[in-house]
């Protein structure tokens, strides 16, 4: 299920401004199994590509496609963000099932599989609890086992460790890199951290500019599985350097342009 974006706009309306372009001829491919991290400053369109692909807007000019997908042209899809998005009144097995019984799978069976996964994510002592019983860590733990329960084939996570202190973001990043090992998705991921994007992906695409577009493109020579270690490589901190470089360039020209 290869996914492909072409010459991608997209414009917010913005009062009496008229509009705001927040993407420009944004043109990549995607392909299966593949995890592909996004990096960017701040509002340079990374979360706006994102809700594109998820269906969640519809492109001003352009088009996404994906080959082979299903007859409404958009394949199943999972979304992760910075914010847990628990149902508060459910409990974590409730929550981790309830895509499952979104798409019509009775109780007993959802709530098996969700167990399963709740195990996988170290969670099987608070399937019954609920969400403000548990740590913000613990909190994303669901939300991983969540996005990969209802076996979507295309994930999408936007800053899902953003919000975690620096210990815990570390434990997260191989939780999910040894869950996805497992159960292979095409997953798109938006970051600040360049290190974990280095670590997660198999492509790191640098978005930059207002309206956004990918500036440049870096594949990550890391074989799997991996592990936190793998990040100091010689060659991954020169490509760390690398994707800084740009992006503080990038930054320095808007805090110029601010002035």
């Amino acid at each position: 299920m290869p996914l492909r974006c072409r010459n991608l706009h997209f414009t917010f309306p913005h009062g009496r401004a008229g509009a705001v372009s927040a993407l420009e001829d944004v043109t990549l491919t995607l392909a299966d199994e593949e995890f592909v991290c996004i990096v960017g400053p701040s509002g340079c369109g990374k979360t706006t590509l994102l809700k594109l692909m998820a269906g969640l807007l519809q492109p001003t000019v352009g088009s996404i496609d994906f080959e082979g997908g299903p007859r409404n042209g958009r394949p199943r899809n999972a979304l992760a963000f910075q914010e847990h998005a628990l149902f508060p009144w459910m409990s974590v097995l409730d929550n981790v099932a309830f895509g499952l019984r979104m798409q019509g799978v009775r109780k007993q069976p959802s709530h098996e599989r969700a167990r399963a996964f709740i195990e996988q994510v170290g969670l099987a002592r608070f399937a019954r609890s609920y969400p403000h019983e548990l740590s913000m860590g613990m909190r994303q733990r669901a939300s991983i086992a969540r996005a990969f329960v209802a076996d979507p084939e295309m994930l999408l996570m936007d800053e899902p460790f953003g919000s975690l202190d620096a210990l815990t973001k570390l434990i997260l990043q191989e939780e999910l890199l040894r869950i996805w090992s497992q159960h292979r998705k095409l997953v798109v991921y938006v970051t600040h951290d360049i290190g974990e994007a280095v670590l997660l992906g198999d492509r790191v695409l640098v978005m930059s500019g207002r309206p956004g577009r990918i500036r440049e493109e870096f594949r990550i020579p890391l074989a799997r599985p991996r592990n936190l270690l793998d990040r100091e490589q010689p060659e991954i901190v020169g490509i760390r350097g690398q994707i800084w470089k740009i992006l503080e360039e990038e930054v320095r020209s808007g805090l110029r342009d601010a002035r």
